[in-house]
């Protein structure tokens, strides 16, 4: 028998396992963390599009299919509850990526990673919030308004998957699906103090969801879960990693390995503490030293590195995206370009369709890449910066940095200080893996985290490390 309260506490791979063997109800599963969502998103506004009815009658369709099909014919994740990014394209739920001008249809498809997390069992209960066009650190829009932190709602919980991590967060969804072009899995993660893992770039195809990157801008967007639980991360990535045919990013098979066949005793641990030009606080300094020691201990070879061109990870992301994909102002226009000035004017008059920092992007997209030398030089420079990786790293090493400059700022912070979510963005342009850990509360009750990263492909290893440091810390702390 296993107790609500428990349901809300194990992994998805655990009620899985439980489902299988018959112990545990798909229902009984579902029906568990619908009651947490009506529970706990009144505060949250993080399920902006609930589902309710129609999960629930997959869910008592999956509990037929297991008393008819012998376990080992079940997909991995048969029965287990979840949630998804409202940006993905999910059938019949609407799909507006927080923009006002995209209310009222509904999809008619599901997006590749959508359809893949059904056909593996999942049971979607809802859609999630997101910021404006996906390109926020605060999830919050004209559609749906302002999503709140589940730890303290007075703080935000980061853009745009902002959603997915606060429901994920408050344990009231075991697994969230996420996308992240600059921290937009990672953010959330850390700030709901959960697990997020964003895969190498291309590893996962980001089609079906809207914006859509294109050229390279496709293999720095990345699609992902959010978890409570580190066991999770790479049978999920494993359901949603391949070629689809229809993604530019994602055009072949990247081997992802496997956590298991990683050992601690001996693994090269890259220590680095920050980027030389955005101060870190100091508990998430002390908690990154935990976590340095914690790998230590095991038997890891630690060490420092501190690259120089990491000062430089705010143009280095700004350059490669101005270089590749459509302008802000267009995505945000439907296809015509929105004009800053009137945009704000209309704003201060209280008639804006759009919300502000939608709007100071508009205006500030017009100052990156006006230099095409300078945009060029810090193109090749982020280049430069991964073969420092390469030589360095290795490709059996991993390393340690900050996944953030704070613990979750209070709401509307972000717009005075706008540039500390460089800690993530960086690792985008980098195509590399990186895993979003929790490490505890801090005095206030706020996450703490740290980022685990490896060179592209070794997506496994940063995730072996998320296991061994939620062995070491206790992961996932529910809110309250």
């Amino acid at each position: 028998m296993t107790t609500p309260d428990e349901l809300l506490h194990i992994s998805a791979s655990e009620m899985a396992r439980r489902i299988r063997a018959g112990t545990l109800t798909s229902v009984e599963a579902v029906s568990t963390h619908i009651d947490e969502i009506k529970r706990k998103n009144p505060s949250l506004n993080a399920v902006v599009v609930e589902r309710f009815d129609d999960a629930l009658r997959e869910a008592r369709q999956k509990d037929a299919e297991r008393r008819d099909r012998h376990p080992d014919d079940l997909p991995a994740f048969h029965g287990v509850p979840c949630t998804i990014k409202e940006c993905f394209s999910f059938t019949g739920m609407p799909n507006t990526s927080g923009l006002v001008s995209r209310k009222g249809p509904l999809a008619e498809s599901d997006a590749t990673a959508v359809r893949r997390l059904r056909e593996a069992g999942f049971v979607p209960m809802g859609v999630t919030n997101v910021s404006e066009l996906c390109m926020w650190m605060e999830s919050d829009n004209k559609v749906y308004g302002r999503t709140n932190n589940p730890y303290d709602p007075s703080r935000i919980v980061g853009g745009s998957s902002g959603g997915e991590g606060a429901i994920v967060g408050s344990g009231a969804s075991p697994v969230g699906l996420g996308s992240d072009i600059g921290g937009s899995i990672r953010m959330p993660a850390f700030f709901n103090g959960v697990f997020g893992h964003k895969p190498t770039g291309g590893a996962v195809p980001n089609s079906g969801q809207h914006p859509e990157a294109h050229g390279a801008a496709a293999r720095y967007c990345t699609t992902g879960p959010l978890t409570r639980r580190a066991e999770d991360l790479h049978p999920v990535l494993s359901i949603l990693a391949g070629p689809d045919g229809l993604c530019e990013g994602a055009t072949k098979a990247i081997p992802l390995g496997d956590p298991s066949t990683v050992s601690l005793r001996g693994l090269s641990v890259f220590d680095i503490p920050d980027d030389g030009r955005t101060p870190v606080s100091r508990d998430l300094r002390r908690a990154q030293a935990r976590a340095r020691d914690a790998l230590r201990e095991r038997g890891a070879e630690v060490r420092t590195f501190r690259p120089k061109a990491l000062r430089h990870g705010l143009e280095i992301w700004s350059s490669a995206l101005s270089q590749n994909g459509q302008p802000y102002a267009e995505l945000l226009g439907a296809g015509t370009a929105v004009h800053g000035g009137r945009a704000l004017l209309d704003f201060v008059r209280g008639r804006s369709p759009y919300t502000l920092p939608s709007i100071v992007l508009v205006l500030l997209e017009g100052l990156v890449g006006s230099n095409e030398a300078e945009t060029r030089r810090f193109v090749e420079l982020g280049a430069e910066l991964y073969d420092e990786f390469e030589r360095t790293v290795g490709p059996e090493g991993v390393f340690l940095y900050p996944s953030h400059a704070w613990v979750a700022p209070k709401h509307g912070v972000p717009l005075a200080i706008p540039i500390l979510f460089v800690y993530t963005a960086l690792l985008n342009i980098l195509e590399v893996p990186a895993t979003q850990v929790p490490l505890g509360l801090d005095r206030n009750g706020v996450p703490l985290g740290v980022q685990v990263g490896a060179l592209r492909g070794q997506d496994h290893r940063t995730i072996a490390v998320a296991q061994a440091l939620e062995r070491a810390f206790g992961g996932w702390v529910r809110p309250g």
